[in-house]
Protein backbone atom coordinates (compact mmCIF):
# COMPACT_ATOMS: atom_id res chain seq x y z
CA UNK A 1 0.00 0.00 0.00
CA UNK A 2 1.20 3.53 -1.02
CA UNK A 3 1.24 6.67 0.35
CA UNK A 4 -1.49 8.09 -0.82
CA UNK A 5 -3.49 5.11 -0.49
CA UNK A 6 -2.67 4.72 3.37
CA UNK A 7 -3.37 9.03 3.70
CA UNK A 8 -6.73 8.06 1.85
CA UNK A 9 -8.04 5.05 3.98
CA UNK A 10 -6.92 6.69 7.20
CA UNK A 11 -9.05 10.05 6.41
CA UNK A 12 -11.91 7.73 5.73
CA UNK A 13 -11.79 6.48 9.21
CA UNK A 14 -11.22 9.64 10.68
CA UNK A 15 -13.99 11.14 8.57
CA UNK A 16 -16.01 8.40 9.41
CA UNK A 17 -15.39 8.28 13.72
CA UNK A 18 -14.82 12.09 13.47
CA UNK A 19 -18.04 12.17 15.67
CA UNK A 20 -17.70 8.77 18.09
CA UNK A 21 -14.02 8.10 18.49
CA UNK A 22 -12.52 5.23 19.90
CA UNK A 23 -11.12 8.07 23.07
CA UNK A 24 -9.47 11.10 23.48
CA UNK A 25 -5.85 11.98 24.22
CA UNK A 26 -3.52 14.98 25.33
CA UNK A 27 -0.23 15.08 23.42
CA UNK A 28 2.01 17.57 23.83
CA UNK A 29 2.21 19.27 19.97
CA UNK A 30 3.19 23.20 19.33
CA UNK A 31 4.30 23.83 22.34
CA UNK A 32 1.08 23.03 24.54
CA UNK A 33 -1.45 20.04 25.16
CA UNK A 34 -3.55 19.63 22.57
CA UNK A 35 -6.64 16.70 23.08
CA UNK A 36 -6.33 14.60 20.18
CA UNK A 37 -9.27 11.83 19.17
CA UNK A 38 -8.00 7.83 19.72
CA UNK A 39 -8.98 6.17 16.32
CA UNK A 40 -8.43 2.27 15.52
CA UNK A 41 -6.58 2.12 13.06
CA UNK A 42 -5.99 -1.43 10.67
CA UNK A 43 -1.98 -2.40 11.27
CA UNK A 44 -1.75 -2.89 7.12
CA UNK A 45 -2.32 1.17 7.37
CA UNK A 46 0.81 1.41 9.19
CA UNK A 47 4.74 1.34 8.40
CA UNK A 48 7.11 1.24 11.52
CA UNK A 49 9.37 4.32 11.51
CA UNK A 50 13.11 2.36 10.98
CA UNK A 51 14.95 5.39 13.38
CA UNK A 52 12.34 4.71 15.87
CA UNK A 53 14.89 5.57 19.15
CA UNK A 54 14.97 1.95 20.20
CA UNK A 55 16.74 0.21 17.45
CA UNK A 56 18.38 3.73 15.90
CA UNK A 57 21.93 1.68 16.79
CA UNK A 58 20.72 -1.07 14.96
CA UNK A 59 19.45 0.65 12.35
CA UNK A 60 22.45 3.34 12.12
CA UNK A 61 24.98 0.12 12.18
CA UNK A 62 23.06 -1.27 9.30
CA UNK A 63 23.07 1.71 6.78
CA UNK A 64 26.97 2.42 7.18
CA UNK A 65 26.92 -1.22 5.93
CA UNK A 66 25.22 -0.10 2.90
CA UNK A 67 21.93 -2.14 3.96
CA UNK A 68 19.08 0.27 2.98
CA UNK A 69 15.68 -0.93 5.01
CA UNK A 70 12.97 -0.06 2.59
CA UNK A 71 9.69 -0.29 5.31
CA UNK A 72 6.82 0.23 2.57
CA UNK A 73 8.42 -3.62 1.46
CA UNK A 74 7.74 -6.51 2.72
CA UNK A 75 11.13 -7.37 3.43
CA UNK A 76 11.86 -4.06 5.19
CA UNK A 77 8.95 -4.65 7.66
CA UNK A 78 10.20 -8.51 8.91
CA UNK A 79 13.32 -6.85 9.46
CA UNK A 80 12.63 -4.07 11.43
CA UNK A 81 10.15 -6.49 13.09
CA UNK A 82 13.22 -8.57 14.17
CA UNK A 83 15.15 -5.52 15.37
CA UNK A 84 12.40 -4.50 17.90
CA UNK A 85 11.98 -7.85 18.93
CA UNK A 86 15.84 -8.20 19.77
CA UNK A 87 16.03 -5.10 21.04
CA UNK A 88 15.01 -6.23 24.50
CA UNK A 89 13.65 -10.14 24.33
CA UNK A 90 12.52 -10.53 27.93
CA UNK A 91 10.56 -7.69 27.84
CA UNK A 92 8.94 -7.72 25.06
CA UNK A 93 7.65 -11.59 25.85
CA UNK A 94 6.27 -10.23 29.03
CA UNK A 95 4.39 -6.86 27.18
CA UNK A 96 3.30 -9.58 24.04
CA UNK A 97 1.55 -11.65 27.42
CA UNK A 98 -0.01 -8.76 28.80
CA UNK A 99 -1.72 -8.08 24.96
CA UNK A 100 -2.60 -11.48 24.59
CA UNK A 101 -4.60 -11.05 27.74
CA UNK A 102 -5.90 -7.38 27.89
CA UNK A 103 -4.94 -5.96 24.13
CA UNK A 104 -3.34 -2.80 23.48
CA UNK A 105 -3.62 -0.80 26.64
CA UNK A 106 -1.09 2.52 25.38
CA UNK A 107 -2.32 4.75 23.15
CA UNK A 108 -0.13 5.13 20.14
CA UNK A 109 0.97 8.28 17.52
CA UNK A 110 0.97 8.00 14.01
CA UNK A 111 1.05 10.68 11.03
CA UNK A 112 -1.60 11.07 8.63
CA UNK A 113 0.35 8.68 6.07
CA UNK A 114 0.54 5.57 8.74
CA UNK A 115 4.37 6.50 9.76
CA UNK A 116 4.60 5.10 13.94
CA UNK A 117 5.44 7.74 15.84
CA UNK A 118 5.21 6.39 19.12
CA UNK A 119 4.02 2.70 19.38
CA UNK A 120 6.41 0.74 16.88
CA UNK A 121 7.25 -2.09 19.66
CA UNK A 122 3.43 -2.48 20.49
CA UNK A 123 2.50 -2.45 16.45
CA UNK A 124 4.87 -5.56 16.16
CA UNK A 125 4.11 -7.57 19.05
CA UNK A 126 0.00 -7.01 17.74
CA UNK A 127 1.60 -8.20 14.81
CA UNK A 128 3.09 -11.13 16.20
CA UNK A 129 -0.09 -11.87 18.25
CA UNK A 130 -2.77 -11.84 15.41
CA UNK A 131 -5.22 -11.68 17.76
CA UNK A 132 -6.04 -8.08 17.17
CA UNK A 133 -5.45 -6.35 13.62
CA UNK A 134 -5.93 -2.71 14.57
CA UNK A 135 -4.07 -0.09 16.63
CA UNK A 136 -5.27 2.33 19.07
CA UNK A 137 -3.77 5.71 18.25
CA UNK A 138 -3.65 9.40 17.71
CA UNK A 139 -2.93 10.61 14.24
CA UNK A 140 -1.62 13.72 13.93
CA UNK A 141 -2.58 15.93 10.38
CA UNK A 142 0.75 16.08 9.32
CA UNK A 143 3.33 13.67 7.28
CA UNK A 144 7.06 13.41 8.62
CA UNK A 145 8.26 15.64 6.08
CA UNK A 146 5.30 18.30 6.82
CA UNK A 147 6.72 18.99 9.90
CA UNK A 148 9.89 16.65 10.99
CA UNK A 149 11.04 19.22 14.07
CA UNK A 150 7.92 18.96 15.93
CA UNK A 151 7.93 15.25 14.94
CA UNK A 152 10.94 14.78 16.59
CA UNK A 153 10.15 16.97 19.65
CA UNK A 154 7.04 14.66 20.43
CA UNK A 155 8.97 11.59 19.32
CA UNK A 156 12.34 12.11 21.39
CA UNK A 157 9.20 13.44 24.51
CA UNK A 158 7.57 10.31 24.16
CA UNK A 159 10.74 7.52 23.44
CA UNK A 160 12.85 8.96 25.85
CA UNK A 161 10.74 9.97 28.60
CA UNK A 162 11.74 8.32 32.40
CA UNK A 163 8.85 5.80 31.47
CA UNK A 164 10.63 4.34 28.45
CA UNK A 165 13.80 4.71 28.44
CA UNK A 166 14.15 1.28 31.18
CA UNK A 167 13.76 -0.63 28.10
CA UNK A 168 15.92 0.82 25.86
CA UNK A 169 19.62 -0.62 24.66
CA UNK A 170 21.37 1.96 26.89
CA UNK A 171 23.70 3.34 23.94
CA UNK A 172 20.44 4.53 21.67
CA UNK A 173 20.21 7.42 24.07
CA UNK A 174 23.89 8.92 23.34
CA UNK A 175 23.27 8.02 19.35
CA UNK A 176 19.80 10.34 19.73
CA UNK A 177 21.07 13.39 21.45
CA UNK A 178 23.85 13.64 18.97
CA UNK A 179 21.58 13.19 15.92
CA UNK A 180 19.14 16.17 17.77
CA UNK A 181 22.08 18.34 18.51
CA UNK A 182 23.52 17.92 14.48
CA UNK A 183 19.49 18.22 13.24
CA UNK A 184 19.28 21.49 15.70
CA UNK A 185 22.10 23.07 14.76
CA UNK A 186 23.40 21.73 11.65
CA UNK A 187 27.01 21.29 12.98
CA UNK A 188 28.87 18.42 14.78
CA UNK A 189 29.46 18.47 18.51
CA UNK A 190 32.96 18.36 20.13
CA UNK A 191 33.72 18.60 23.73
CA UNK A 192 37.19 20.14 22.21
CA UNK A 193 36.53 24.11 22.12
CA UNK A 194 39.26 24.42 19.60
CA UNK A 195 36.57 22.87 17.02
CA UNK A 196 33.44 23.57 19.05
CA UNK A 197 31.20 26.00 20.91
CA UNK A 198 28.64 24.14 22.17
CA UNK A 199 24.62 25.94 21.63
CA UNK A 200 23.65 25.65 24.71
CA UNK A 201 19.52 26.90 23.82
CA UNK A 202 20.08 23.72 21.74
CA UNK A 203 21.44 21.61 24.87
CA UNK A 204 18.59 22.92 26.87
CA UNK A 205 16.27 22.03 24.35
CA UNK A 206 17.08 18.61 24.05
CA UNK A 207 17.56 18.18 27.49
CA UNK A 208 13.90 19.46 27.83
CA UNK A 209 12.67 16.69 25.31
CA UNK A 210 14.77 14.12 26.79
CA UNK A 211 13.40 15.22 29.98
CA UNK A 212 16.63 15.46 31.87
CA UNK A 213 18.74 18.06 33.09
CA UNK A 214 20.67 20.00 30.40
CA UNK A 215 24.12 18.77 32.18
CA UNK A 216 22.87 15.13 31.65
CA UNK A 217 22.46 16.10 28.10
CA UNK A 218 26.47 17.35 28.01
CA UNK A 219 27.03 13.96 29.38
CA UNK A 220 25.27 12.05 26.02
CA UNK A 221 27.10 14.61 23.93
CA UNK A 222 30.96 13.84 25.29
CA UNK A 223 30.29 10.35 25.68
CA UNK A 224 29.03 10.04 22.31
CA UNK A 225 32.23 11.43 20.76
CA UNK A 226 34.53 9.20 22.53
CA UNK A 227 32.24 5.94 21.43
CA UNK A 228 32.86 7.29 17.42
CA UNK A 229 36.56 7.55 18.52
CA UNK A 230 35.98 4.36 19.67
CA UNK A 231 34.54 3.10 16.73
CA UNK A 232 36.96 4.67 14.25
CA UNK A 233 40.16 3.53 16.15
CA UNK A 234 39.04 -0.09 15.32
CA UNK A 235 37.74 0.63 12.14
CA UNK A 236 34.28 0.20 12.97
CA UNK A 237 33.32 3.36 11.94
CA UNK A 238 29.13 3.74 12.40
CA UNK A 239 29.07 -0.05 13.27
CA UNK A 240 26.89 1.02 16.94
CA UNK A 241 26.36 -2.60 17.80
CA UNK A 242 29.82 -2.34 19.01
CA UNK A 243 28.95 -0.51 21.77
CA UNK A 244 26.76 -3.06 23.01
CA UNK A 245 27.68 -3.69 27.03
CA UNK A 246 30.35 -0.99 27.24
CA UNK A 247 28.64 2.22 28.25
CA UNK A 248 29.98 2.46 31.97
CA UNK A 249 33.44 2.37 30.78
CA UNK A 250 32.89 4.93 28.32
CA UNK A 251 31.68 7.07 30.96
CA UNK A 252 34.73 6.80 33.18
CA UNK A 253 36.86 7.09 30.06
CA UNK A 254 35.22 10.44 29.34
CA UNK A 255 35.29 11.65 32.65
CA UNK A 256 39.00 11.34 32.73
CA UNK A 257 39.83 12.59 29.31
CA UNK A 258 37.72 15.48 30.43
CA UNK A 259 39.94 15.69 33.83
CA UNK A 260 42.96 15.25 32.37
CA UNK A 261 43.50 17.17 28.84
CA UNK A 262 45.14 20.64 29.05
CA UNK A 263 48.01 18.83 31.89
CA UNK A 264 46.76 20.25 34.81
CA UNK A 265 44.95 18.22 37.24
CA UNK A 266 46.01 17.47 40.53
CA UNK A 267 44.47 14.13 39.88
CA UNK A 268 47.39 12.98 37.32
CA UNK A 269 51.35 12.09 38.37
CA UNK A 270 53.46 15.26 37.99
CA UNK A 271 54.21 16.94 34.60
CA UNK A 272 51.94 14.54 32.90
CA UNK A 273 51.46 15.97 29.03
CA UNK A 274 48.60 15.67 26.83
CA UNK A 275 50.62 12.91 25.13
CA UNK A 276 50.53 10.54 27.93
CA UNK A 277 46.31 11.56 28.45
CA UNK A 278 46.20 10.01 24.57
CA UNK A 279 48.37 7.03 26.10
CA UNK A 280 45.83 6.33 28.46
CA UNK A 281 42.60 6.81 25.85
CA UNK A 282 44.53 4.00 23.69
CA UNK A 283 45.09 1.86 26.14
CA UNK A 284 41.65 2.61 28.08
CA UNK A 285 39.93 1.29 24.34
CA UNK A 286 42.00 -1.82 24.62
CA UNK A 287 40.23 -2.97 27.40
CA UNK A 288 36.88 -1.81 26.62
CA UNK A 289 36.74 -4.04 23.76
CA UNK A 290 37.90 -6.65 25.93
CA UNK A 291 34.82 -5.81 27.86
CA UNK A 292 36.80 -5.18 31.51
CA UNK A 293 34.14 -2.37 33.55
CA UNK A 294 34.29 -1.98 36.91
CA UNK A 295 37.49 -1.75 39.56
CA UNK A 296 39.31 -3.65 37.06
CA UNK A 297 38.81 -0.53 34.52
CA UNK A 298 38.65 1.95 36.77
CA UNK A 299 42.19 1.52 38.70
CA UNK A 300 43.35 2.62 35.14
CA UNK A 301 42.45 6.71 36.22
CA UNK A 302 39.93 6.89 38.35
CA UNK A 303 39.54 9.00 41.71
CA UNK A 304 42.61 10.68 43.69
CA UNK A 305 46.20 10.12 42.33
CA UNK A 306 47.13 7.44 45.03
CA UNK A 307 44.48 5.05 43.49
CA UNK A 308 44.95 4.59 40.01
CA UNK A 309 47.74 4.22 37.83
CA UNK A 310 47.79 7.48 35.85
CA UNK A 311 48.84 9.11 39.55
CA UNK A 312 52.33 7.77 39.68
CA UNK A 313 54.72 8.79 37.04
CA UNK A 314 56.61 5.19 37.32
CA UNK A 315 53.84 2.83 37.34
CA UNK A 316 51.63 4.86 34.58
CA UNK A 317 55.05 4.07 32.49
CA UNK A 318 55.26 0.82 33.72
CA UNK A 319 51.98 -0.11 32.49
CA UNK A 320 51.60 1.84 29.31
CA UNK A 321 55.40 0.31 28.18
CA UNK A 322 54.30 -2.83 29.39
CA UNK A 323 51.21 -2.73 27.23
CA UNK A 324 52.53 -1.81 24.34
CA UNK A 325 55.24 -3.79 24.30
CA UNK A 326 52.84 -7.14 24.08
CA UNK A 327 50.70 -5.51 21.84
CA UNK A 328 52.89 -5.79 19.14
CA UNK A 329 52.62 -9.30 19.11
CA UNK A 330 48.82 -8.64 18.51
CA UNK A 331 48.32 -10.09 15.06
CA UNK A 332 44.32 -8.38 13.86
CA UNK A 333 42.21 -10.42 11.35
CA UNK A 334 40.99 -8.26 8.82
CA UNK A 335 37.35 -7.21 8.46
CA UNK A 336 34.89 -8.38 6.39
CA UNK A 337 32.76 -5.49 6.02
CA UNK A 338 30.60 -6.86 3.36
CA UNK A 339 29.78 -9.98 5.93
CA UNK A 340 25.92 -11.21 5.77
CA UNK A 341 26.29 -10.78 9.59
CA UNK A 342 28.64 -8.09 10.50
CA UNK A 343 27.68 -7.67 14.01
CA UNK A 344 29.18 -11.28 14.73
CA UNK A 345 31.56 -11.24 12.30
CA UNK A 346 33.06 -7.73 14.55
CA UNK A 347 32.02 -9.37 17.99
CA UNK A 348 34.59 -12.76 16.70
CA UNK A 349 37.06 -10.53 15.77
CA UNK A 350 37.04 -9.11 19.47
CA UNK A 351 36.80 -12.63 20.81
CA UNK A 352 39.77 -13.52 18.95
CA UNK A 353 41.50 -10.40 20.04
CA UNK A 354 40.94 -11.28 23.42
CA UNK A 355 42.07 -15.03 22.96
CA UNK A 356 45.83 -13.35 21.67
CA UNK A 357 46.46 -11.40 24.54
CA UNK A 358 46.58 -15.14 26.55
CA UNK A 359 50.55 -15.72 25.29
CA UNK A 360 52.14 -18.72 26.72
CA UNK A 361 49.47 -19.33 29.70
CA UNK A 362 45.66 -19.15 30.06
CA UNK A 363 45.78 -15.33 31.42
CA UNK A 364 45.48 -12.29 29.03
CA UNK A 365 48.24 -9.84 29.22
CA UNK A 366 45.84 -7.58 30.11
CA UNK A 367 44.71 -9.48 33.54
CA UNK A 368 48.55 -9.70 34.52
CA UNK A 369 49.45 -6.38 33.84
CA UNK A 370 46.56 -4.67 35.99
CA UNK A 371 47.53 -7.26 38.42
CA UNK A 372 51.38 -6.27 38.36
CA UNK A 373 50.94 -2.81 38.80
CA UNK A 374 48.01 -2.67 41.15
CA UNK A 375 50.33 -5.08 43.19
CA UNK A 376 53.14 -1.68 42.73
CA UNK A 377 50.68 0.86 43.29
CA UNK A 378 49.72 -1.33 47.25
CA UNK A 379 53.08 -0.90 48.08
CA UNK A 380 52.89 2.78 47.49
CA UNK A 381 49.66 3.11 49.81
CA UNK A 382 51.48 1.07 52.47
CA UNK A 383 54.47 3.32 52.50
CA UNK A 384 54.10 4.36 56.06
CA UNK A 385 54.08 0.27 56.81
CA UNK A 386 56.90 -0.97 56.02
CA UNK A 387 56.38 -4.20 58.32
CA UNK A 388 53.26 -4.92 56.09
CA UNK A 389 55.38 -4.16 52.88
CA UNK A 390 58.31 -6.80 54.14
CA UNK A 391 55.99 -9.67 55.28
CA UNK A 392 54.49 -9.27 51.85
CA UNK A 393 57.68 -9.83 50.27
CA UNK A 394 59.00 -12.36 52.71
CA UNK A 395 55.95 -14.33 51.66
CA UNK A 396 56.65 -13.53 47.77
CA UNK A 397 60.05 -15.16 48.64
CA UNK A 398 58.54 -18.59 50.38
CA UNK A 399 56.71 -18.56 47.22
CA UNK A 400 59.46 -19.17 44.74
CA UNK A 401 60.10 -22.88 44.17
CA UNK A 402 64.27 -23.03 44.11
CA UNK A 403 64.04 -27.11 42.61
CA UNK A 404 62.12 -25.37 39.23
CA UNK A 405 64.49 -24.99 36.26
CA UNK A 406 63.19 -21.68 35.75
CA UNK A 407 65.45 -20.63 38.80
CA UNK A 408 68.46 -21.85 37.98
CA UNK A 409 68.15 -18.82 34.38
CA UNK A 410 70.71 -16.90 34.31
CA UNK A 411 68.65 -14.18 34.76
CA UNK A 412 66.59 -14.70 37.72
CA UNK A 413 69.84 -15.57 39.63
CA UNK A 414 71.00 -12.37 38.66
CA UNK A 415 67.84 -10.33 39.82
CA UNK A 416 67.80 -12.72 42.79
CA UNK A 417 71.58 -11.15 43.70
CA UNK A 418 70.53 -7.95 43.08
CA UNK A 419 67.26 -8.21 45.40
CA UNK A 420 70.13 -9.37 48.39
CA UNK A 421 72.11 -6.65 47.38
CA UNK A 422 69.35 -4.31 48.02
CA UNK A 423 68.38 -5.93 50.95
CA UNK A 424 71.83 -5.69 52.35
CA UNK A 425 71.82 -2.04 51.31
CA UNK A 426 68.82 -1.06 53.06
CA UNK A 427 69.66 -3.01 56.44
CA UNK A 428 73.32 -1.31 56.13
CA UNK A 429 71.96 1.96 56.27
CA UNK A 430 70.07 1.17 60.04
CA UNK A 431 71.55 -1.44 61.32
CA UNK A 432 75.36 -2.86 60.91
CA UNK A 433 74.69 -5.31 63.69
CA UNK A 434 72.17 -7.40 62.20
CA UNK A 435 74.38 -7.11 58.75
CA UNK A 436 77.25 -8.88 60.84
CA UNK A 437 75.31 -11.55 62.78
CA UNK A 438 73.43 -12.46 58.99
CA UNK A 439 76.96 -12.95 57.89
CA UNK A 440 78.19 -15.16 60.59
CA UNK A 441 74.89 -17.05 60.74
CA UNK A 442 75.46 -17.90 56.80
CA UNK A 443 79.58 -18.75 57.37
CA UNK A 444 78.58 -20.49 59.92
CA UNK A 445 76.05 -22.93 57.83
CA UNK A 446 78.46 -24.02 55.24
CA UNK A 447 78.58 -27.37 54.38
CA UNK A 448 82.60 -27.49 53.56
CA UNK A 449 81.95 -31.16 52.77
CA UNK A 450 80.17 -30.99 50.09
CA UNK A 451 83.12 -28.43 48.47
CA UNK A 452 84.41 -29.56 45.02
CA UNK A 453 88.03 -29.60 44.47
CA UNK A 454 88.20 -27.08 41.67
CA UNK A 455 86.66 -24.47 44.23
CA UNK A 456 89.22 -25.04 46.83
CA UNK A 457 91.31 -22.39 46.09
CA UNK A 458 88.70 -20.00 45.08
CA UNK A 459 87.19 -20.18 48.78
CA UNK A 460 90.03 -19.71 50.45
CA UNK A 461 90.74 -16.22 48.41
CA UNK A 462 87.42 -15.90 49.39
CA UNK A 463 88.24 -16.46 53.08
CA UNK A 464 91.60 -14.67 53.38
CA UNK A 465 89.17 -11.45 51.79
CA UNK A 466 86.95 -11.89 54.40
CA UNK A 467 89.65 -12.32 56.82
CA UNK A 468 91.19 -8.66 55.61
CA UNK A 469 87.68 -6.72 55.66
CA UNK A 470 87.40 -8.61 59.75
CA UNK A 471 90.50 -6.98 60.43
CA UNK A 472 90.29 -3.36 58.94
CA UNK A 473 86.67 -3.56 60.84
CA UNK A 474 88.50 -4.25 64.01
CA UNK A 475 90.90 -1.30 63.66
CA UNK A 476 88.25 1.00 62.47
CA UNK A 477 86.90 0.47 65.96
Amino acid sequence: MNKETRIKKIQEIITRDEKNPFGKMEIPWNDKLEPKNVYLIPLEYLIYNKYNGRILSRTQSLEKQNYSIDVETEEGKKKIEELLWHSNETRNKTTQQSINDYGQQKVGIITKDGIIIDGNRRVMLLSMGRKYNYFKTVVLDVTLEENPLEIEKLETTYQMGEDEKVGYNPTEKYIKSKLLYKKLTQKTYSANPEKHTPDMNTIKKIATWMGVDHNEIFKYLDTMEVMDEYLEFLEYDGIYTQLDKREDPFLNLTKWLRTFYGESSKKGFDGYKNEDVDDLKGISFDYIRAKYEGKEFRILAEGQRSNHFFGDKDIWNSFRDFHYSNMKNIQECEIDYNSANLNKHLDDRDSKFLESTKVNSNESFLVENIQMHEEKLGYNRAVDEPQKLVSKAFDALNAIKINHKAFARREVQKQVGELGSKVFGMLQQKSPIIILDHIIEQLESLDFSKIQEDEKNEILSRTKKIQQIGYQITKNL
